[in-house]
Order: structure tokens, then sequence, then C-alpha cells
């Protein structure tokens, strides 16, 4: 296979084939990598680079101590140094990461202004020229020791600043932010947990690799709290792999005293106007009848959904019907899906653990390396010092015999055999710290020194004092920054839906079928007060049957099809009005025409089809459920002779049939073979002479003499009509 495309060198309009695999590896897979590592996965620090690059830049504007005193548009346009990719991106993703939008149980961003709602999907945030920002308390720890060189740093798009590969987070931040991103051909998607478990289990896990994390990481936590359905398998199984789904649903309150029911927490993978207008459109369609009202009364104390319903309402039924049909119970699927070194991986919470512990012993290796230095370089200093205060007066007689000030440190160098830092360190002292108390305030400083670097070094040359390091530290950021579980767990199963007739009025009513394809579904009640029914002129009715509300209705048409129909989703009406057009609701084929109707309680029974050619074909009635919600089947019976007619027998019963007007016969439908096909042709019931056929195939009635008519066997000829018996 081949792709044409257009070499740079060649002539205008000249196009040249290559295989499409090398136009794959030159430009799609570039693209391909470029989202995966610089866009959409997280990595082990738990940023994206879009959320990295506007922290730091926040960090050297100096956000992290003061008020809210900068414009976030200030902020956005000192972001795009490090990423221009335009105002808009960069503002949205500043929104997500603030305290006003509640996206995050740890927001990163302390905020002022209108920044929208994480569970709102039309509350917009303000432009960026209204709002204000600074960084949050809690971001000492995301950028702890970054100026001390713990992470690489490497140059910007155009190599005019330097910003960091990763931030230090001195706690596993990659599980406590929640993150979603779709790359090229994988997706990453990241639930929050709780700060104070993360921390506790993180400690437990460093003190023993094979502790059972479910016994401290309890399961998610979100900011729009709701009520987690705690699964232990599914949990464990997550907790393994990094991959499985868990259910989250709303909270509510019920308002008895004003028929009210308050969802005030709500999944985090929805937003209000969603499980609104999905209530609502339930209601349209009349599948919920007990709610009269439903309204967003969200405020400054937080969300609220009201849900008005009728007094009679049986709450913990309806909320379990709205639990299954709308996003107030909502699965969260997650995938695990890290870039480590590069590479994208998919962990379980252990392994993210093993990670994110390697990942910030190399940082704090690299934070006690630069403090070494430093400390050793002022021990130098000291050192140099140390050598002079033996001999301070001939410091002082090296200085004043000295001719040249720049003659000053090769001098002092070569009289008491010092370096040159030593020597500039010494020619800078002041004469009135000259005096005891400074000098022996700087030996004192030595010793400190050289106890501090020995600790320093002892610290870094073993992984399991940074370990010891981490706890501590895990364990001050828990006490100061941790906080109460928002959603919470219930270790109950999750109830079941209710039926959908639960919700559904029962009542008895009448079906009317017409010839011109209307039907009208009239309550007995109705019925009582007027009877006589209204249709077209040139209409009749060619069916009618009984049911009740709840019932669910099969139609026959004449070209071998059934449709199915919940009687409850056909409008009521009156016997003064025409009805509903089939070919409307049930979306037939232009020209087609339903026959006949069969109520389906519990698909019990038989369908009977007799054909002019003297054929009756017995089929199942269960051929005709579905396990799926089918609308329409095909091929429903047989076409191949004219269908005489069709019924639904609850059981084996006398059949009367009739070939033309001389000859009759009954027969009881327990001799016809029962067939598993739908279309089938059935068997010879009626033997007929050439030219004629069957007219006439029924349940006998009151009228009928089965005795003259019966048949022990089949097929048969019949008997002759007699004449006080014949059915015109």
């Amino acid at each position: 296979m081949a792709k044409k495309t257009r070499t740079t060198d060649a002539p205008e309009n000249h196009i040249i084939e290559q295989p499409i695999t090398n136009a794959l590896e030159l430009n799609y897979m570039p693209y391909a990598m470029s989202v995966i590592v610089s866009r959409a996965i997280p990595e082990i620090d738990g940023f994206k680079p879009a959320h990295r690059k506007l922290l730091y830049t926040m960090y050297k504007m100096g956000l992290l101590s003061g008020g809210r005193r900068i414009k976030s548009a200030d902020i956005v346009g000192q972001t795009m140094r490090l990423n221009p990719h335009g105002d808009g991106p960069i503002y949205e993703t500043m929104v997500r990461l603030t305290r006003g939008n509640d996206a995050l149980i740890h927001p990163f961003v302390d905020s002022k202004g209108n920044f929208g709602k994480q569970f709102s999907r039309d509350m917009a945030y303000a432009a960026s020229r209204y709002t204000e920002a600074k960084l949050d308390d809690i971001c000492r720890e995301i950028f702890k020791d970054i100026d001390k060189g713990v992470v690489d740093m490497v140059d910007n798009y155009n190599a005019t600043m330097l910003e960091p590969v990763l931030l230090p987070t001195t706690f596993p931040n990659l599980l406590v932010t929640p993150n979603q991103g779709i790359a090229v051909g994988m997706a990453s998607t990241v639930c929050s947990f709780n700060l104070k478990e993360v921390c506790a289990t993180t400690i437990a896990w460093l003190k023993n690799p094979k502790h059972n994390i479910a016994k401290t990481l309890l399961a998610p936590d979100f900011s729009t709290g709701g009520e987690l359905i705690l699964n232990p398998e599914d949990m464990d199984n997550i907790y393994a792999t990094g991959r499985g789904s868990f259910k989250v649903r709303a909270r509510y309150r019920h308002d008895a005293k004003n028929s009210c029911i308050e969802v005030f927490e709500i999944p985090y993978t929805t937003t209000v106007e969603a499980i609104i207008d999905k209530i609502a459109a339930l209601v349209k369609a009349g599948k919920i009848k007990d709610i009269t009202d439903v309204r967003d009364e969200t405020d400054l104390q937080g969300l609220k959904i009201a849900i008005d319903i009728k007094k009679s309402t049986n709450v913990n039924q309806l909320m379990q019907r709205l639990f299954a049909l709308t996003t107030l119970r909502d699965n969260f699927n997650c995938n695990f899906n890290f870039l480590i070194d590069g590479r994208p991986k998919v962990m379980g919470i252990a392994e993210i653990l093993e990670e994110w512990t390697e990942f910030r012993i190399k940082c704090i290796k690299r934070q006690l390396a630069f403090d070494i230095q430093k400390k050793s370089e002022k021990l130098h200093l000291l050192e140099g010092l140390a050598k002079i205060i033996l001999d301070i007066d001939k410091a002082i007689k090296i200085i004043r015999e000295t001719k040249a000030e720049a003659e000053v440190v090769p001098n002092l160098m070569k009289g008491f055999s010092i370096t040159q830092p030593q020597a500039d360190f010494i020619a800078e002292i002041k004469l009135r710290h000259l005096n005891r108390e400074y000098l022996q305030n700087r030996i004192d400083e030595r010793k400190s020194l050289e106890a501090e670097l020995k600790e320093l070094n002892a610290i870094h040359g073993s992984d399991e004092k940074i370990r010891e390091l981490i706890i501590s530290q895990l364990q001050e950021i828990s006490k100061k920054f941790g906080a109460p579980r928002r959603t919470e767990i219930s270790r109950e199963a999750d109830e079941p839906a209710p039926p959908e007739e639960t919700f559904i009025d029962d009542y008895n009513l009448k079906l009317f079928l017409t010839g011109q394809n209307y039907i009208k579904k009239i309550s007995l009640v109705s019925l009582r007060s007027a009877d006589t029914q209204y249709l077209k002129d040139d209409d009749f009715v060619a069916q009618e049957i009984e049911a009740t509300n709840r019932d669910e209705l099969l139609l026959f048409s004449d070209k071998c099809n059934v449709y199915k129909i919940k009687l409850n989703d056909i409008p009521d009406c009156k016997a003064s009005s025409l009805g509903e057009y089939l070919t409307n609701i049930l979306g037939m084929d232009s020209g087609e025409r339903v026959i006949y109707l069969a109520i389906a309680k519990d698909y019990g029974g038989f369908m009977l089809f007799g054909f002019t050619n003297g054929k009756v074909a017995k089929v199942q009635f269960s051929a005709y459920a579905t396990k799926t919600n089918r609308k329409k089947l095909v091929n429903a019976y047989s076409d191949r002779a004219p269908l005489v007619d069709m019924h639904h027998v609850p059981e084996d019963c006398d059949l009367y049939l009739q070939r033309g007007s001389d000859k009759a016969m009954v027969v009881n439908s327990a001799l016809i073979p029962l067939n598993t096909s739908k279309q089938s042709g059935g068997v010879s019931v009626f033997s007929l002479r050439q030219k004629t056929q069957l007219t006439i195939m029924r349940p006998i009635n009151e009228n009928d003499d089965p005795d003259y008519y019966r048949a022990d066997k089949i097929p048969t000829a019949g008997h002759f009509l007699q004449k006080q018996m014949r059915i015109e």
C-alpha cells in the first residue's frame, strides 16, 4: 500500500509514491510521541507539562508568599514564556487548579473571583483580567528545595530561561491529584485519594513493602463528595493492576415537610445540568411520574438539586430508579498510566509507591549533595580562618607591610599556606571582628559544621536513613495538610433498581385497532362514560382487546414484521378521538399496516397462523421475547402463502377453519405440531381442491357445532356447511 506525497525538492505538482509505513514513521509517530510525552500523560510528580509550567512560573513570580495581588492575566502572560500555546488553554489549566473551582481536594492555586465549578457544565468562569491568584500553601511541599538542584532543569522552547523537568513533590501527589488525559493510542485516568490515607499508606509501605494497602488506603476520595459503593474485590484489582472501575452515587436528604428531595453531593464524573436534563427527559417520556419539578438551587452555600415529588412517593424506590437511569450514580474507570523515565507505564498502587520513592530518594540525595557542598565550602573557609587565629598578629603584619592591595591575598596564601578562597575570606574580615567573641563563634561554627557534615554524609550514603527522612516529612505533611474524607464509603452492596413497573400507573384499559392503522387506548373508566367510538368515515374497528397499562403490546404487520411497545408509552385517549397513528409511533414503512394485536404478559401460549393454502403454523409465543429492548422483529411469520388470520391463544384450543363457502372443520390445535422457527410455513390441516383456498381460521364460538365439524386427524377435507350454521 502506498501513499502519494509531494517532495520539497520536486517540481510543482509532481507527485511521487512512497510506502505509507515511511509516511507514518516520519510524520505520525513524532506527533504521537509528542502528545504522549509532552501533553497528555502525567509523570511521577503527578503533573502534566502544562500544570508544571504554570506552577513554576507562579513560583518564579514570588507568588508562594503574600496576598492575592496578581491578576490571572499577568500569570497567564508570564506562563507563555514556557508554554507558547495561547492564553486560553493556559487559563483553563489554571482554573482547574484553583481553590474556587473545587476540582481538587488540595488545590495548588489560592484564588479570588469566579472560577466556575467542577460540578457545573454551564457555570462559566470569569475572564482572566477579573480574577486574582497566588500559590496555595501546599505548594511549599511541591517546590521544596527546588533551588538546590534537586531536579534537572532544561531550556524552555526558545532557550531564554530554564524550567524543571519534574517538581520535587514531598508526597505522592500522583495519587492525591486526579488526572485525565487522552493521548494517541493510550489514555490515563487517575482518581484522587485522601492525603492522610496516602501518607499513612506510603509510610506503612516504606516500613514493610508487603503491607496490605487496602488497610490504610480505604478507597478513592473526591472533591465533590458523594458515596462510594465499595466492592473489596474490585478495589483490590485496581490497587494491584491500576485498572478497573467502581461506582459513586449522589448523596441526598428527604424534606418530608415540603415533599422534596435535596441532592447535595454528586459523582465527580457528572454535572448538575446533565442530571437535571436527564431527569426532565425521563419525566417528559412518562417513565417517572412521581416527580413534579426539578431545579438547580446551587448557591454560595454549595450544590443543591431540588426534586419536588408527590406526597405518596416511595422515596427510596424513586432514588434507586434515578440512580439506575441517571448519572446520580456513575462509574469511575481507572487507568493508572504514568510516564516513568519518558515511557508510559500502567501501575498498581505498590508499584506507584516504589517508583515515587525511588524518585524522592534521588531528589533528597541531590539536596543533601548540595548542602554538603555548601557546608564543605564554608568549612573550608573557617579552616583557613583557624590558621590565622593561631597567629593573628602575623596576618596583620603581612597586610600592613603589603604595598599593593592586589598582593594582599597572595601574601596571605604564602604566609599561612592557605587557598585563595580562604585568603579572600580572611582579607574581607572587618577590623571590628578581630575580637575574642567573633573568633570564638567561628571556632564553634566550625565544630558545628563538621558535625552537620558528618550527619549529612551518613544520610547521603544510606537509603535506609533517607527513607526515615521521607517518613518524617510525610508525617509532617499529613498533620499540616491532611483533611477528613469527603467521599463516604458504603460497604453495603448497591441496591438494585426497582422494576420499571413500580413507577407505571396500573389500570385496566381496552385497545381498539382500526383498519386505517390507528390505535386507541382507552381506560375502562373512560369507556363507561362514553363508549361510542369516533372513527374516520371510511374506517372501522378491526380488533379490540383488554389489557392493563403495564402490559407489553406486540403488533403484527402485513409485511411479516412484529413491533413491540409498552402500553404506558401510548398516550391515553377518549372514545371521541381518532387515537394514535401507528405509522408515526412505530416508525413503520410507508404502506405497512398493523393487522393483529397481542398482549405479552409472560410470553406464554402460542401464535397460530392460517394460510390460504390450508396450512397452519403453530409458533411458541416466547419466540418473540428478546433479551434486548428491540422494538422491531422482522420475519415474524411466513410469507410463502397469503395469510388468512392469526391468533394468540394461551393454550391449545379448538379451531374453526372454513374453505370458501362450502366446507368447514373443527380441529384441536394440539394436533398441530409446534414449530421452532417463526418463519415456518406450517403443516397441512385442511385438504383443498384445485382453485379453492382457506378463508377463515379462528377459535370456535357459540355458533359453531364442534361435534359435527370435528376432525380427529390432519389433514382432512372437512364437512359440508349446514345452512343453519353457515357463517357469512
